[in-house]
């Protein structure tokens, strides 16, 4: 009995140390892997997505990135700043940029630094242009007799108000801002692309193209899905045989809601004056 008892303790512990190193090796960072980073919808904040660039660029068991995007583009700031991440990230490992049903304007403007871009055939991408919209209610107010008073120190204070009509000296001040956001991202697509700034601009007048079509003006490297990214990630990382994706979960809770967390796309929702990257119907 008591040999027993001895050999059922040692198979425990064989056992144990069995599922140990299981677990070991699955959590192991010397295992290669490929991480899987999502962009999806409006992109009005570039925090999480900076985050994640980072994380998987230092983390030595990732040995490339995969950016899925889905985004019709967003604000102008973010859109800079996460293709400033991609950029540095594309410097250390290989990232592969994976275009969904859109990715165009800043869905575009954040992959074109990417090692490899990778779109659908029938992925709509381009819309290489700034927007501005600016709501002017001038008429309704007029109608139910409300008028604003405004009490400025300069006399361009208060350009682009919805409460009146834009004059001509206020149209051309904010043309020129969108000249030259619109300058900046031609030339950050002409050099993530490596292409020239006068062919980027020849194709920078806001037109839509389908994945296919991009393929062709040298937007885009080739067509695929994301299950083609990933596996070019692979092997632009010499990893053998099918690669190992890790993800970072994205939940929303209820909780969220409660606290205030609303994702950027419901926070929209009052009209106001912004420079986008957007692509608009």
């Amino acid at each position: 009995m008591k040999k027993f008892c001895i050999a059922a303790v040692i198979l425990l512990l064989v056992l144990m140390l069995i599922s140990a190193l299981i677990a070991l090796s699955e959590k192991s960072p010397l295992k290669d892997k490929v991480a899987l980073i999502r962009i999806e919808g409006p992109i009005f904040d570039s925090k999480e997505a900076i985050e994640e660039l980072k994380k998987y660029a230092k983390e030595s068991s990732v040995k490339a990135i995969v950016l899925r995007v889905d985004s019709p583009g967003g604000a102008v700031a973010p859109s800079q700043e996460i293709y400033e991440e991609v950029k540095k990230a594309a410097a250390s490992k290989p990232v592969v940029a994976s275009m969904g049903s859109v990715a165009a304007s800043g869905g575009y403007y954040i992959v074109s630094p990417a090692t490899r871009v990778v779109a659908n055939p029938g992925t709509i991408t381009g819309s290489i242009g700034v927007i501005m919209e600016i709501p002017n209610i001038e008429g309704l107010m007029d109608k139910i007799g409300v008028k604003t008073e405004v009490i400025k120190s300069g006399r361009h204070k208060d350009m682009a108000t919805m409460f009146r009509t834009m004059g001509k000296e206020e149209r051309e001040l904010l043309q020129g801002v969108l000249d030259d956001v619109h300058s900046q991202f031609i030339n950050a697509v002409s050099e993530g692309r490596k292409l020239p700034v006068e062919t980027v601009r020849e194709l920078a007048d806001g037109r839509i193209f389908t994945g296919r079509q991009a393929a062709e003006l040298k937007l885009v490297d080739e067509l695929g899905n994301i299950e083609d990214a990933i596996a070019l990630a692979a092997r632009l990382a010499g990893i053998k045989g099918e690669p190992e994706v890790v993800s970072k979960e994205k939940k929303f809770t209820v909780i969220d809601l409660l606290l205030g967390k609303l994702p950027g796309q419901f926070t929209e929702v009052i009209p106001s004056m912004k420079v986008k990257y957007m692509m608009t119907p």
